[in-house]
């Protein structure tokens, strides 16, 4: 996937408390994404910018917009990914 595409896809990453706890317990971090992004677009898209392996996507939809909750391969730490990304 091209950077530029991944970068429409991806809109920021969401940070509450409830997803702060998931980045340390479940290996999760999770995004703001555009509606009609699929799960396997997000999982491409998260690959692509941030050079990580995804396992799986859960998706929502909100009041707010679209989320996908994305969960990395155990070798790979959303811990580091939220540091790199200020959210820690």
């Amino acid at each position: 996937m091209r950077l530029e595409d991944a970068q429409k896809l991806i809109l920021r990453p969401y940070i509450t408390e409830r997803t702060f706890d998931q980045i340390a317990r479940e290996n999760k971090i999770c995004f703001m994404v555009n509606d009609k992004a699929s799960k396997s677009q997000v999982a491409s898209a998260v690959e692509a910018l941030y050079d990580v392996k995804v396992r799986d996507v859960n998706t929502m939809r909100s009041i707010g917009g679209k989320k996908a909750f994305v969960r990395l391969v155990p070798e790979e730490s959303a811990t580091d990914l939220a540091t790199k990304l200020g959210l820690v």
